[in-house]
């Protein structure tokens, strides 16, 4: 085993995310790591209902990143944990229905968090002080999601990703539009067409 094998053989959890915390500790942005690794190991916490599809998505604007969807995890966090630190339970409730967040979804990203952070202080990792740059981040999801990458294609609308596959934007995400030539995602879901969803 190499040492990040061995590492990533003592870590209770998905390699894919196990790798991207390793490299997160290492390149300096394990805070936001540790964010985004539990944002992506549960259900997104943001609700669309389609009666109401054009308010959630005026609600959700707030959070958006230009360049990644990663980052929107991060933004959405800030704002939630203002709540959550220093309203009531019905307050936090209240701000969840306002923004078309589902509560139980975020109590959930909040437990796998916390035992995200308990599990580094054991191995003795700290978290850093200073903000990340949009860099370190990328480079430390990169480790972990490397059959995630997609280029677009030439003449054609979608992205060629690992193995030869072929995979599409969700129509949904904020960078449907605007993606570059080369993305990273977090997940690829096959409905009526193979999509990726967070995507940078």
């Amino acid at each position: 085993l190499t040492a990040i094998g061995g590492e990533l053989a003592k870590l209770p959890l998905d390699p894919k995310i196990g790798r991207m915390i390793l490299a997160a500790r290492d390149h300096g942005c394990l805070a936001e790591m540790l964010v985004i690794a539990s944002a992506v190991s549960v259900q997104d916490p943001r609700e669309r209902p389609q009666e109401k599809a054009g308010s959630a998505d005026q609600a959700h604007a707030q959070w958006k990143d230009e360049k990644s969807e990663f980052l929107s995890w991060l933004k959405l966090w800030k704002a939630s944990d203002e709540i959550w630190k220093h309203e009531t339970s019905n307050k936090q409730r209240q701000w969840c229905r306002q923004g078309f967040i589902s509560w139980m979804r975020l109590r959930e990203w909040r437990d796998v968090h916390a035992q995200l952070v308990t599990l580094c202080h054991e191995h003795g990792w700290k978290e850093n002080q200073i903000a990340a740059s949009y860099e370190a981040i990328h480079k430390a999801l990169l480790t972990g999601l490397l059959g995630n990458i997609g280029l677009k294609s030439e003449d054609e609308p979608h992205y060629l990703g690992a193995r030869g596959i072929k995979f599409f934007i969700h129509p949904g995400s904020s960078l449907v539009k605007k993606a570059g030539r080369w993305i990273v995602v977090a997940e690829l879901v096959e409905t009526s067409r193979l999509f990726a969803r967070c995507v940078a």
